[in-house]
C-alpha cells in the first residue's frame, strides 16, 4: 500500500470526539460487559437482555473486559437493546456514524480501512464505495453465483451423507459441513486458487476471534488481528495482479472492471472489501447453519413443517433461521450530535452499541420470540442490521446458501439432529460455533 493511499485514508477520517463520563449515570448494575457474560449461552444472556429491555433499554455500561485494544480512559458505552431503538440508530447516519469503527474498541483508522471497508464509513464516501462494489454484482454474475451455491451445497453434503467415515452417522457438523460450504463458496466466488484457500479461511477466522483463547493461543489479540489483515491484503494483491493478466468469471475480475461515473476501485479498496467479505461471507453463514440444525433439534415439529413443503416455505423460514441464530451480536456507532434515545441524553463522542440478539427477542415486535417458528411472517429481524445504509450487502447470497444447504440436508439425511451442546466462540461480536456433533441415518441405510 502506498504512502499516498495511507495519507488519503487519514484525511478522510471523521472528526474524532473523545467520549466522556460527564453527565452520565452510574454504570448499570445489569452488567453485560464481563467476559463471564459473553461466555454464557444465548439463552442465559437473554435473561439480562430481557431485563434491560423492560427496565433500562438504553443503559450506560462499563467498558467491555475483552477489548482488543483496552483504553484506560474509556468511560463506557450506551447499550441499545430494544428493536425500535436499534432500527433508529441503524438508519440515522447523520447522528450515529460508523466511521470511527463498529466494534467496542476505538481502533486505528488505517486498521478500520484495511479490514472493514465501507462498513466503517459514512455517507457520502460509504455510498460511493458501496455503489462501486454493488456494480460488480451484475445479474449475470449473481445467476452464476447461485448455480455455484447449489453445486457446492450438493457436493459438500455428498462428502459425508453416505461417507464410510461417518458410517455410524455421527460427526462434527461444523468441521464437515458448516465451515466448508461458505469457505468454498467464498473462494469460488473470488476465484481464489487452491494454494491460497487455507490461508484465506484462517485469516478470516482470526479477524473475529480476538477473545477466544483457542484461537489466540497465548498471543495478544491485536497481534493476531493485524497479522490476519496483512495476510489477507497480501492475498488480495496477488490475486489483483493475476486477474489483471488473466481476467476470469469471478468477483475479483468484476471488481477490477467495476465503474460508476468514470471511477474505479483502487487496489487498496478492493483489498479492504476482500477482507470484509472474507469474514461476512464465511463466518455468518457457518454459524447460522450450525445454530439452525440445533434449533431444528430443539423444535422438531418445525423441521417437519419445513420438510412437508420445502419450496413453498423456505423463503419465510430462512428469515427465522437468521433471527433465531443472530450470528452477529453487536455493532457500534459513535454519536456526532446531541440527541435523546430511550429517554437518555446522548452527546457527541458517546459510543452507542446495538445488541442484535436482544432486538430479535423483543416482545414488542415478535410474539413468543423464544420459539423457533418457521412460519413467522412478517419477520422484521435485525439479523442483517436494522436497515439503513449499512444493511447487509450479501444478505441475498447468505439466504441462497442457507436455502441450498438445507434443501440437501432435509432431502438426503432428514433425521439429522444435534447431539449435546455446541462449543461456542468466546467473543462479544460473533455468536460463533466452534464444534457441534450431529447424528443421522447415513444416506442409503
Amino acid at each position: 500500500m502506498s504512502t499516498e493511499t495511507l495519507s488519503d485514508v487519514e484525511d478522510d477520517a471523521p472528526e474524532f470526539i473523545p467520549a466522556t463520563s460527564e453527565g452520565k449515570p452510574p454504570h448499570s448494575e445489569i452488567d453485560i460487559s464481563s467476559k463471564a457474560f459473553w461466555t454464557q449461552t444465548s439463552e442465559e444472556r437473554e435473561q439480562k437482555f430481557k431485563l434491560l429491555r423492560e427496565t433500562d433499554p438504553v443503559s450506560w455500561q462499563r467498558p467491555v473486559e475483552d477489548a482488543v485494544t483496552p483504553d484506560p480512559d474509556d468511560p463506557g458505552y450506551w447499550a441499545v437493546t430494544r428493536h425500535a431503538d436499534i432500527a433508529r440508530v441503524s438508519r440515522d447516519n447523520e447522528t450515529f456514524i460508523s466511521g470511527q469503527g463498529v466494534l467496542f474498541d476505538l481502533l486505528p483508522t488505517i486498521f478500520l480501512e484495511m479490514t472493514q471497508s465501507f462498513l466503517a464509513m459514512d455517507p457520502p464516501k460509504h455510498d460511493d464505495l458501496r455503489r462501486l462494489v454493488s456494480s460488480a454484482f451484475t445479474p449475470k454474475q449473481v445467476k452464476r453465483l447461485e448455480q455455484q451455491i447449489k453445486t457446492a451445497a450438493r457436493e459438500i453434503v455428498d462428502s459425508f451423507a453416505s461417507d464410510p467415515a461417518g458410517a455410524e452417522g455421527e460427526l462434527d457438523f461444523v468441521e464437515r459441513c458448516a465451515e466448508r460450504l461458505p469457505a468454498r463458496l467464498f473462494c469460488d466466488m473470488f476465484g481464489i486458487p487452491e494454494h491460497l484457500r487455507e490461508a484465506t479461511v484462517k485469516g478470516a477466522g482470526d479477524i473475529v476471534a480476538w477473545a477466544d483463547p483457542d484461537t489466540l493461543a497465548g498471543r495478544p489479540a491485536d497481534e493476531v488481528q493485524v497479522e490476519a489483515a496483512a495476510t489477507l491484503h497480501e492475498i488480495a494483491e496477488e490475486l489483483i495482479a493475476l486477474r489483471r493478466k488473466e481476467p476470469g468469471e469471478d468477483l475479483f475480475s468484476s471488481l477490477l472492471d467495476a465503474e460508476v461515473d468514470g471511477r474505479k476501485l483502487d487496489d487498496f479498496e478492493i483489498g479492504a472489501f476482500f477482507v470484509l467479505m472474507s469474514v461476512a461471507g464465511t463466518d455468518t453463514t457457518k454459524h447460522t447453519s450450525s445454530l439452525t440444525v440445533r434449533a431444528m433439534t430443539q423444535f422438531p415439529s418445525e423441521k417437519e413443517y419445513l420438510k412437508e413443503d420445502f419450496d413453498g416455505r423456505i423463503k419465510v423460514a430462512v428469515e427465522e433461521f437468521v433471527r433465531f441464530a443472530s450470528p452477529v451480536m453487536t455493532f457500534r456507532r459513535t454519536a456526532m450530535k446531541e440527541t435523546e434515545l430511550g429517554g437518555k441524553k446522548i452527546v457527541p463522542g458517546d459510543k452507542v452499541v446495538m445488541f442484535y440478539p436482544s432486538g430479535n427477542m423483543d416482545t414488542d415486535v415478535f410474539a413468543d420470540p423464544e420459539t423457533f417458528d418457521l412460519s413467522r411472517d412478517p419477520n422484521p429481524h435485525v439479523g442483517f442490521g436494522g436497515g439503513g445504509a449499512h444493511f447487509c450487502l450479501g444478505n441475498q447470497l447468505a439466504k441462497a446458501s442457507l436455502t441450498a444447504l438445507f434443501r440437501e440436508l432435509l432431502t438426503r439425511i432428514p433425521d439429522i439432529e444435534a447431539v449435546g451442546e455446541p462449543r461456542l466462540l468466546g467473543t462479544n461480536f460473533m455468536r460463533g460455533v466452534k464444534s457441534m456433533k450431529v447424528r443421522f441415518t447415513p444416506e442409503g441405510k
